[in-house]
């Protein structure tokens, strides 16, 4: 008969997400995780089976909590105020006290697939806002994303390099200057 769990899968799931995140998977050890989330490794493998089940799992969670950037700003009205949530919610999300600098997606090399899910819906998002009049007909959708997209990367590099909400924001604010306007 086996002996009921004595920690909260939830609580450690949470300890292994931000050891991932702060980390990286290849740099993470069973040592790292076990430790960061207060369990011994037996624990570890019969909760969560190994290290790259745990990690897929940990980036699940990161998505559905700390992920928000992306989820948040396409939920909005029109592809400019989707651009300009996502700025500003990665400004404020990639700097928190209480979580790893920067964004797990965009930093971890493992996560190429996820990352080319957000570029896909960002791009869907701005091609919506072109068939919707909000952006000139003939924008480059695919640039458009990729700008957008380097700048969301660029600031969660200066974040995880220690730069504040503020700076953050300006970055933010400026990219937003760039957005397409109607050629008169």
């Amino acid at each position: 008969m086996a002996r009921p769990r004595s920690f909260d899968r939830d609580a450690a799931l949470e300890q292994a997400m931000r050891a991932f995140w702060a980390q990286g998977y290849e740099q993470t050890s069973i040592s790292d995780l076990t430790r960061a989330m207060g369990i011994a490794p037996p624990s570890l493998y019969a909760a969560f089976g190994d290290k790259r089940r745990l990690f897929d799992e940990a980036v699940a969670r990161y998505q559905s909590d700390a992920g928000a950037p992306v989820r948040q700003g396409l939920a909005a009205d029109t592809a400019r105020g989707a651009v300009e949530r996502m700025l500003r919610v990665a400004a404020t999300e990639y700097t928190r006290d209480d979580t790893p600098q920067g964004c797990f997606i965009l930093s971890e090399p493992l996560l190429g697939d996820e990352r080319a899910r957000s570029d896909g819906a960002l791009r869907d998002r701005l091609q919506r806002g072109v068939d919707a009049g909000e952006l000139p007909a003939g924008t480059d959708v695919a640039t458009l994303a990729a700008f957008y997209g380097s700048v969301l990367n660029g600031m969660s590099a200066r974040a995880r390099d220690g730069a504040g909400v503020d700076e953050l924001r300006n970055v933010a604010e400026l990219a937003l200057r760039a957005w397409p306007t109607a050629v008169p």
